[in-house]
């Protein structure tokens, strides 16, 4: 007998449960199937970024030629940087 998964309110506190419990005990993985989320969007927080004016405008002149929104550049920059300095790939 399994124990029961207990309701989370949120992602946050779903994410503390299994960082400290066994999943063993909860989910019997010999009766898994693989699922396809294909649909599937990485969460999200929204944050403030303080930069100056000017490379604010450069950043927009750069995404307008790329035919992009600007934050979308810019997150684009940082997972490239983030990728760099990790040493992924």
């Amino acid at each position: 007998m399994r124990k029961k998964i207990p309701e989370f309110k949120n992602e946050d506190e779903e994410r503390e449960f299994w960082a400290t419990h066994d999943a063993t005990e909860y989910i019997d993985w010999k009766k898994a199937e693989r699922a396809t989320l294909s649909n599937l969007k990485p969460s999200v927080k929204k944050i403030s970024l303080r930069l100056p004016e000017s490379m604010l405008e450069e950043l927009k002149l750069l995404a307008n030629k790329k035919d992009v929104p600007y934050q979308s550049l810019l997150k684009i920059f940082l997972a490239e940087r983030i990728e760099k300095e990790l040493g992924v790939h």
